[in-house]
């Protein structure tokens, strides 16, 4: 089994890991840089670290990988991993080879090989974090689409014409709870201030739910999924994933399509999803 160094690139840390023998271990992160050489050289120094010899880098990344192209396109919170030769670039810095692939992508790509997804022919899967992410399973296979945004379920839009990302996140509805009453609060804070009948909590909770189901009802009658797996940390929330699985039935059943309400379930790896998918992601292109 090949020996990898695993890292999951995002726009507040990066998480670290060693892929060997199909398990992971030596979990660690540190804290984005703010530039391509600090990000390389720090690194250099997990794989360095490493009691085995490394054969390979599996990088989860924002962004629209083009592994075909060796670039990533579009824009995310770590600007300098785009539009330049990155898989060129970090080769020759690491003189191993890369494999790199969308970070929503890896965590589909794990939980359908070995976690919840397992055994599941059709499958949608929705990352809820600052931003919404997402991947496409059809027939067991990443389905990227013709312009590799297959998946990118943040940027659909409801009746408010904005997008998941902006209507449909504990982020947001936290941020709209501090505008009205000045209150600093965090997605754990706005659960509780709920549970204890909050009524502007309680309204921002609905109107998030609301907007993630919409677009998982169209989803639904457009793919047709078996299951929809739910990752980002809310997903630890079981009241979270009652609440969109009883709301997908009943816009279905408003419809009379009850009978094709998929089973929403949240991710099983959780914050190590990413960095199995990259490594279950390198092994498969090898």
């Amino acid at each position: 089994m090949t020996n990898l160094a695993v890292f999951d690139i995002g726009g507040t840390a990066v998480k670290c890991g060693l892929w060997e023998d199909g398990s992971l271990s030596f979990n660690t992160q540190f804290f984005t840089p703010k530039n391509l050489d600090s990000i390389i050289e720090q690194m250099k120094k997990v794989i360095n670290h490493y009691p085995v010899d490394v054969e390979g880098v599996a990088i989860s990344s924002p962004g629209v990988v083009d592994a075909k192209a060796r670039i990533i396109d579009g824009i995310s919170a770590v600007p300098y991993l785009h539009n330049c030769p990155i898989f060129d670039i970090f080769e020759k810095a690491f003189k191993l080879p890369i494999r790199i692939e969308n970070d929503a992508n890896c965590a589909g790509i794990a939980e359908m090989n070995c976690g919840v997804g397992t055994n599941v022919n059709h499958a949608l899967f929705l990352v809820l974090g600052t931003g919404v992410g997402g991947a496409v399973f059809i027939n067991g296979s990443l389905y990227k689409g013709a312009h590799l945004f297959g998946g990118e379920f943040g940027l659909m839009k409801n009746h408010t014409n904005r997008i998941l990302s902006e209507t449909g996140t504990i982020v947001k509805a936290t941020k709209a709870y501090e505008k009205v009453t000045g209150e600093v609060i965090d997605g754990k804070q706005l659960f509780r201030l709920a549970s204890l009948r909050d009524p502007l909590a309680n309204e921002l909770l609905d109107t998030m739910y609301e907007n993630i189901s919409q677009i998982l009802y169209d989803l639904q009658v457009a793919l047709d999924p078996e299951m929809i797996i739910v990752g980002g940390a809310i997903s630890e929330r079981p009241e979270v994933i009652d609440e969109l699985q009883k709301r997908l039935y009943e816009k279905l059943a408003s419809v009379r399509l009850q009978h094709i309400t998929p089973v929403v379930s949240a991710c099983q790896f959780k914050n190590d999803a990413n960095l199995i998918g990259a490594a279950i992601n390198f092994i498969e292109t090898i």
